[in-house]
């Protein structure tokens, strides 16, 4: 396990997980991951911006977005909610798409459950990522996975410490 202050990666078999601790409220940091203006502003990373297409925040709705690239290249993708617990958890299947939400099956998808536990104005975010094979894993990682990971974050550290509310 990899830990870096606040921040811990651990891959065991075909299973990620990765822990970290926000300065902000449980309010706040459920928010910046459910609300897709919110998630605009910090999930890709720099230089790449998140953009938005639609998103219906319920079991069984989805999140329909793209990494949009410094020279306006766009990469779709859409996670589906399959759990929705309030402040508590939210989990899914994350895949590559084209821009209508249709899965590129020549991509490798994953299942993510992540978690949310406030303690006063610090909350611990833990995402249990899991793929179908380690190779898949490896795919992911091999694809940059973990750099791209670790700026988003960043993004969203600056995003709470500049007054997300």
């Amino acid at each position: 396990m990899e830990n870096k202050n606040n921040y811990q990666f651990n891959i065991q078999g075909k299973e990620l997980t990765i822990q970290r601790e926000f300065n902000g409220t449980l309010t706040q940091v459920w928010r910046a991951y459910t609300d897709s203006e919110i998630l605009d502003l910090w999930w890709a990373p720099k230089p790449w911006k998140c953009k938005t297409k639609s998103q219906d925040f319920r079991i069984g709705g989805k999140w329909l977005y793209a990494m949009v690239g410094p020279e306006n290249e766009e990469h779709w993708a859409t996670f589906k909610y399959d759990q929705i617990e309030n402040e508590s958890l939210f989990s899914g299947k994350d895949a590559f798409t084209d821009s209508e939400g249709n899965e590129n099956k020549d991509m490798p998808a994953s299942h993510w459950k992540i978690t949310f536990e406030g303690n006063g104005d610090k909350t611990i975010v833990r995402n249990y990522c899991s793929y179908e094979s380690e190779e898949i894993l490896q795919q992911f990682l091999d694809m940059g996975f973990k750099e791209g990971y670790e700026s988003g974050m960043s993004n969203l550290d600056n995003l709470l410490k500049n007054g997300l509310k």
